[in-house]
């Protein structure tokens, strides 16, 4: 049993065995005393204390702290009140004065039991003061309120503002409140403002946060949350700016306001860390790291997921993508950057509500785009596969192609066409480059083998038309439809000067070579030398009548160089007839053993139509102009018998009639039967009057003469069917796969696929010429 004078001194050193907080002072000699006289009973004492902590902690400074924020649910943020904040600072602040009282108590006990034997599980604690931090911790976090989370944002949230706003040099010390007398930093009034008591406020709270060890506890998760959303918000603002690179503000940004508040949190309020402070420098250098690299991260999301408004927009994007490849550097997005760019290519682009034209446009501004965040073209490579295959499977691609190299105006194609002059230049200096910048060489991605094609794994520059080209595979084709876009222009322009087609000629010679394009040479050579051979026709030295009854110039086309004309007929009215005779006789007499082939169907012709005494000149086709002159010796015609007289299916001829229909020239009395309107109502005439004359046709008068590339292409691969019939006969049955090969051994003038192949069988099939069954073909049993 203790004395009485012992317990007194005990209870006033250690006033937590009365289960009191408030410590008197006391000297160390008293402390000493009393170690001595509780020499015995110590380990005793030493347990009760600690059970006395934890007793106290539990039910009285632990509820004492939580009902500072159980007095009523946090209430949404509303400006221009701060006292949350207050209440939470007042609350650390009572918390820290208890903790203090705790601390000096422990601290006494450590001067009474030095070189007092202790029990063994006593004395492997690491020390009296880690055991208390763990039970204060332990206590504390233990009732954590449901919605404190919610109060330590709102402090911390109202806290960054106020620094971003009044200390750190940036964009956000700019800001104002709603009105020029309300601060922007704590929304109050500015006579009223309390950004100074709140800075001081915020950094005296982290100050006894640090020292009872609850900092990261408290404001770890909650710090880190409000930091990504501030950083989130910050490259909300960057959207739809794609001019401008905001990647170096973004990272000013970071390390000016939130690395100096986050230094001013955990350096008790000062941006200076001490030298030997290591501690603190390790913390915010992984607070750099991490926020850095979420920085990156979500940035280049953020342009990711615009990527495609940054294609349309390239190069006034550039910015845009010079960030992302710097982003790109630091995180590994190209998986996500594929998936999404393919992703948003294909939900913009490659469905049948977007014309070939504007899929074309969006591949070309794609190209360039990527090509510029990846000059390897692996990613360029990777993300256009599909639109590549999707533009392979659109009938009008390569005529849209063609259109977009050769068109008049400012095009991305005709553009790139414009610079193949540079081409070979560039490509010496690339070679040179290659040499000379040695030091900035860098190996192509571990994928390049998969992906890249030969010619791009070799250095050689992949520029917008090769890709473009480079759909189908093979120029041939594309060479073909610029060959029939050609020969539809110089029939349709007859008096058009060719020096823009010559140029684009010329162009198109140094991407294709003179070789493939040797039959538009010639072509553009037979429309100077038609002018030259209807000059000799013409004239009195010829021959040719000089009395006929209408002015005639013909073009005349090498066959074997032009590509094939549609294979339709019509009998030209007998006057008409004479005179192209008589044309053909002056050209052999000038030409020897050469002669001419007239195409009816093809040409222009300028008649006048008198109609209620009013002479009207239009400029109509020759089927249009065949059909008025029957008309004009008939005026009652029968569908049939008109075609008979102008050997031209019914059929065909009916949709030549509806040009006269829709002029109000002639009218469908019953089906079938057409007469002539002698007499039309003014409203008739004035509408054939004003009718405008080279652009009246319909669409069916303005297909085009030729046949299309794919037809011409069919027809060369008829060549095979006579092979196929005697592979057939002798072998009874073979597969696909088995007459492609053989093809390919026996027949190999004409290069073509197992598709088209496979397309030219089932015409077959479907001619009843073949029969397909089981995987194979096989003739028809007679």
């Amino acid at each position: 049993m203790l004395n009485d004078n012992i317990c007194a001194s005990l209870y006033k050193v250690f006033p937590l065995l009365e289960d009191k907080l408030t410590v008197a002072p006391v000297t160390d000699h008293e402390i000493s005393q009393l170690s001595v006289q509780l020499e015995r009973e110590l380990p005793v004492i030493y347990e009760a204390i600690f059970f006395k902590i934890d007793r106290c902690l539990r039910h009285q400074t632990v509820p004492r702290f939580w009902r500072h924020f159980n007095q009523s649910p946090v209430p949404s943020k509303s400006p221009g009140t701060n006292r949350h904040f207050f209440r939470f600072q007042q609350a650390v602040r009572e918390l820290y004065d208890e903790f203090g009282q705790y601390w000096l108590q422990l601290k006494r006990l450590e001067k009474l039991r030095r070189g007092v034997v202790l029990p063994v599980d006593v004395a492997k604690r690491p020390s009296d003061l880690s055991e208390f931090f763990r039970m204060f911790r332990c206590g504390l976090l233990a009732q954590l309120p449901v919605d404190f989370n919610e109060l330590v944002y709102e402090f911390y949230g109202i806290a960054f503002k106020v620094f971003a706003l009044t200390h750190a040099d940036s964009e956000e010390s700019m800001e104002v409140g709603e009105t020029a007398f309300q601060c922007g930093a704590c929304g109050l009034e500015s006579v009223n403002c309390q950004c100074q008591s709140l800075a001081s406020a915020f950094t005296s709270t982290n100050r006894q946060l640090a020292a009872m060890g609850l900092l990261d506890k408290i404001a770890g998760f909650t710090l880190t949350t409000l930091i990504q959303e501030r950083i989130d918000a910050k490259i909300g603002e960057t959207k739809e700016n794609f001019s401008v690179s905001h990647l170096e503000a973004l990272e000013r940004w970071l390390n000016t306001v939130v690395l100096q508040w986050l230094t001013r949190i955990y350096n008790r309020g000062s941006l200076t860390i001490a030298p030997g402070n290591v501690k603190i420098e390790e913390a915010i250098g992984n607070f750099q790291t991490k926020l850095s690299f979420y920085l990156y991260e979500n940035y280049a999301n953020a342009i990711i997921e615009q990527f495609f408004g940054i294609i349309i927009d390239f190069p006034m994007s550039q910015a845009a993508i010079d960030d992302l490849k710097l982003c790109l550097e630091k995180i590994d997005l190209k998986s996500y950057l594929i998936k999404t760019v393919k992703g948003t290519l294909e939900s913009k682009l490659l469905h049948p509500g977007v014309d070939t034209p504007d899929i074309l446009t969006g591949y070309v501004a794609a190209i360039k785009t990527l090509r510029h965040l990846d000059p390897t073209g692996v990613l360029l490579q990777t993300i256009t596969e599909p639109v590549k295959e999707y533009l392979r499977s659109r009938p009008d691609t390569v005529r849209c192609v063609v259109t977009g190299l050769t068109e008049e105006g400012c095009s991305d194609l005709s553009e790139e066409l414009a610079k193949s002059e540079h081409i070979k230049a560039k490509e010496n200096i690339n070679e040179k480059l290659e040499l000379t910048d040695w030091e900035n060489w860098n190996p192509d991605p571990v994928n390049a083998d998969a992906v890249l094609s030969k010619e791009a794994r070799l250095g050689r520059p992949s520029d917008i038309i090769s890709m473009v080209v480079d759909i189908y595979g093979s120029k041939e084709l594309f060479v073909n439809e610029y060959r029939n876009l050609l020969a539809e222009r110089l029939l349709s322009q007859l008096d058009s000067n060719p020096e823009k087609e010559i140029r684009n000629l010329e162009l198109l010679k140094l991407r294709f070579g003179e070789t493939m394009l040797h039959s538009c040479e010639v072509m553009l050579k037979d429309i100077s030398d038609s002018k030259r051979i209807n000059s000799h026709i013409l004239s009195a030295e010829s021959g040719f009548p000089s009395e006929r009854p209408f002015d005639i110039s013909a073009l005349i086309v090498s066959s074997q160089f032009w590509p094939t004309f549609k294979k339709e007929t019509m009998d030209l009215p007998p006057a008409i007839k004479e005179v192209f005779d008589q044309y053909t006789k002056s050209f052999e007499a000038y030409k020897g053993s050469r002669t001419l082939h007239w195409t009816p169907l093809n040409g222009k012709v300028t008649i006048e139509l008198e109609l209620d005494g009013k002479i009207t000149e239009m400029q109509v086709t020759p089927a249009q102009a065949t059909i008025a002159i029957h008309f004009s010796e008939q005026r009652e015609w029968e569908l049939e018998k008109l075609g008979q007289q102008m050997n031209m299916p019914p059929s065909v001829l009916r949709k030549r009639l509806v040009f006269w229909q829709s002029q109000g020239l002639i009218r469908e009395t019953r089906e079938n039967l057409f007469i002539l309107n002698d007499r039309q109502s003014e409203s008739n005439a004035a509408e054939l009057h004003n009718a405008p004359a080279p652009d009246v046709c319909e669409d069916e008068e303005a297909e085009s003469a030729m046949e299309s590339a794919s037809d011409q292409r069919e027809e060369e691969l008829q060549v095979f069917w006579s092979y196929i019939e005697a592979m057939l006969t002798n072998l009874d049955s073979l597969p696909l796969d088995r007459i492609h090969q053989m093809l390919k051994m026996f027949a190999s003038q004409v290069d073509f696929s197992q598709e088209e192949l496979k397309n030219i069988l089932q015409r077959k099939v479907r001619e009843h010429k073949l029969v397909y069954a089981g995987g194979v073909y096989q003739l028809p049993k007679a």
